[in-house]
């Protein structure tokens, strides 16, 4: 079993991670960076597709990777239906409502359809795991406040499963007997949520921004000034959507979203950086208190992950505010592909079975 090889295809906004593992193994990894304009060319995520994909069989191909070999191929969830959280194996439907973008336009969306391609082409089955929109919410946690509206589940599923099993196995217990905090600052986006039960019962819908603001995402805004800003005639509904989802946060406080440039007005002590760190730590920590009243402040356990809390500061910010709700576990990083070829394994071993997008 350990000889058997998976292909994991992971595409971003910017870029395209490519991976192979044998077993759990990583044994091949590389970051195919896009440029603008070259994305530019397409009308669509969706066209898209074929270049993507030419480049990740080219960058294995270049690196002596016989794609013949591979055993299964898994690709980055979309933005599908709701689901349960696990594996599914990408059939028709999958491919269909990827395509459409059932629920939104990103390039996730193409992880599922070029694994889908590949596997085709060497006769190998393709997956999904834990995509963007796992929900396991209570009924009581969709109450929004108007019954127009109902509350979602977008949130890191699959790095929210994958460090909540990791750090159950370090426990010696099981995942669905554990009450956890999970706080995931991703590049783009921050997910909190509350564990129990082994589902996420409740958990801030970061794809749109709820929660706390991020480095290109405004967070929640007090929602009379947002009505307000939207119809004072100045911006188009697309121009307030990306005000508020590419355009907050560090971007708007800082005038950038990069984050070495970030990271650098930080350590040189740039006073406006510093508060602005500081006021992410903030809401940050209060999401996670937020959170803890959900468990009924029961929680065996607060999960901090994503590299930012590589930063001691950052990390001494958020850790003074929440450390007395539980013990707090340390992963500072992103393990997306490492997620994926795990599940990948859970499903070759026999350890779970891959499910059916219907």
């Amino acid at each position: 079993m350990i000889s058997q090889k998976i292909l994991v295809v992971y595409p971003a906004i910017k870029s395209t991670f490519v991976a192979v593992y044998r077993g759990t193994e990583m044994i091949f990894l590389t970051n195919i960076k896009h440029k603008k304009e070259d994305l530019s060319k397409f009308k669509n995520t969706y066209d898209q597709k074929d270049f993507r994909k030419e480049l990740v069989l080219k960058i294995l191909r270049e690196n002596d990777i016989d794609i013949e070999k591979v055993e299964m191929i898994m690709g980055r969830g979309g933005l599908l239906k709701p689901l349960n959280s696990g594996v599914y194996e990408v059939n028709e439907k999958m491919l269909g409502d990827l395509k459409t973008g059932i629920q939104g336009d990103h390039p996730m969306n193409l992880g599922g359809i070029i694994a889908w391609e590949i596997g085709q082409s060497i006769d190998k089955k393709a997956y999904i795991a834990d995509p963007i929109v796992v929900d396991e919410l209570e009924d009581i946690a969709r109450v929004s406040g108007h019954p127009l509206i109902k509350r979602r589940s977008m949130f890191h599923a699959l790095s929210h499963k994958h460090f909540a099993r990791k750090y159950a196995k370090s426990q010696n217990k099981n995942y669905k007997d554990l009450r956890l905090i999970i706080a995931h600052i991703g590049i783009a986006g921050i997910s909190i949520g509350a564990h129990k039960d082994g589902r996420v019962i409740d958990v801030n819908q970061s794809y749109d921004g709820e929660g706390p603001f991020t480095i290109s995402r405004t967070g929640s805004l007090p929602l009379v000034d947002v009505i307000k800003l939207c119809f004072n005639g100045k911006y188009s509904e697309e121009e307030a959507t990306k005000m508020i989802t590419h355009e907050g946060g560090y971007a708007a406080y800082l005038g950038t979203d990069n984050l070495d440039v970030i990271d650098q007005k930080i350590l040189s002590g740039d006073k406006d950086a510093l508060f602005y760190s500081s006021a992410l730590a903030y809401q940050v920590s209060k999401e996670i208190g937020a959170m803890a009243t959900v468990l009924e402040c029961k929680v065996d356990a607060i999960l901090l992950t994503g590299n930012i809390f590589n930063s001691e500061r950052f990390l001494a910010n958020v850790s003074k505010r929440v450390g007395e709700i539980a013990p707090i576990a340390l992963y500072p990083s992103q393990l997306d592909l490492e997620a994926l070829a795990l599940n990948g394994m859970r499903v070759l071993k026999g350890e779970t079975k891959a499910m059916e997008y219907k």
